[in-house]
């Protein structure tokens, strides 16, 4: 099993910052492709952003493309979030996930979710 912790979200105004933050634990022996969905109120769970176990350069939603950045710090076991220039549209729980795939891009190759931090962007 693996567990998976997020943090750092919050209410910020549109054109800001936040960093999201989600701490890796248990199993994790076995490295996983790293990455980030969100669900906002009546829509369904979106593909943010995540890098593969195999290595290369994190992809992204067409989405948030040029404004989000991912990235991992293997020594504290910790993938990152930033998240610059937001929009109201960028509303929504942002989850943590990890899977054995070497691509995450749908729900269906996620293995393992973090509980979720809301992300609230106000006008």
């Amino acid at each position: 099993q693996v567990q998976l912790v997020e943090s750092g979200g919050g209410l910020v105004q549109a054109g800001g910052s936040l960093r999201l933050s989600c701490a890796v634990s248990g199993r994790t022996g076995r490295t996983y492709t790293m990455g980030w969905f969100r669900q906002a109120p009546g829509k369904e769970r979106e593909f943010v952003a995540a890098l593969s176990w195999i290595g290369g350069t994190p992809y992204y939603g067409d989405s948030v493309k040029g404004r989000f950045t991912f990235s991992r710090e293997g020594a504290k076991n910790t993938v990152y979030l930033q998240m610059n220039l937001l929009k109201p549209d960028d509303t929504a729980v942002y989850y943590c996930a990890a899977g054995r795939s070497p691509i995450l891009r749908v729900v269906t190759e996620v293995d393992f979710w973090g509980q979720g931090t809301q992300v609230t962007v106000s006008s």
